[in-house]
């Protein structure tokens, strides 16, 4: 693939799973540009960014058909309840459409699933009273398989539109035994982002055949060339 314009139907329906990521904290202005520009003509599903470049992402993407998104709560998921909500609700006035909100790790590990839930509850009814996506990460590296399934399970409880792998910052990216196990648990009807160290096309597809329906990645278009 010399270029984007030259993208076969197989590498379009891809690209249109992908959120195209730059959440490292050196980022630029400049490079944010950049992704939005990529992000355009390759077709991304969307772009995630930090919540400080909403506002230019989102004036860049006006018009493109590509969703401007942003995390809350990152990369700890240790921030209160209240301030996720207001994290949320301050990018979707700016023009974020997806949040990707990192659930409380602590409160999982040590049982307190109840709040767990109500973290999680916060942040969808501000998202879904304006119209956003919410997307709960699990920051699976820290987690067993039961507490995989039961945050899965408060995920969907408190109403969130899809659970993701990781933030890319934990102790271990995607897995597609993890994509499994998440998507045997929160059924067809919610969403399922693998996210985390996925660098090439096989890594890709093997997390779409686990069950994945959307993939988060800075090298997205490096997958796209190994199609090639």
């Amino acid at each position: 693939m010399a270029t984007a314009e030259r993208l076969t139907d197989e590498q379009k329906k891809l690209a249109a799973v992908i959120d195209h990521t730059l959440l490292k904290a050196d980022a630029t202005p400049e490079q944010v540009r950049s992704l939005c520009s990529e992000a355009r003509m390759y077709g991304f599903a969307s772009v995630c960014v930090n919540p400080c470049y909403v506002p230019l992402a989102s004036r860049l993407l006006e018009g493109s058909g590509v969703c401007v998104g942003t995390v809350a709560g990152f990369p700890l998921g240790a921030n209160t309840s209240l301030v996720k909500a207001y994290e949320a609700q301050r990018a979707i006035l700016d023009g974020a459409r997806e949040i990707d909100m990192v659930l409380n790790i602590g409160a999982l590990k040590a049982g307190d699933l109840e709040a767990v839930e109500e973290d999680i509850r916060a942040v969808v009814e501000v998202c879904h009273a304006k119209g956003a996506l919410l997307k709960v990460i699990l920051e699976t590296g820290f987690l067993t398989d039961a507490e995989k399934i039961e945050a899965c399970r408060r995920a969907v409880s408190a109403g969130a539109d899809f659970v993701k792998t990781s933030t890319g910052f934990g102790p271990g990216g995607a897995t597609a035994a993890d994509v499994a196990l998440m998507r045997a648990t929160v059924g067809p009807q919610v969403g399922v982002k693998a996210a985390g160290g996925i660098r090439t096309y096989a890594a890709a597809r093997e997390m779409l055949d686990a069950g994945a329906n959307r993939l988060g990645t800075s090298a997205s278009i490096q997958i796209l060339q190994g199609m090639a």
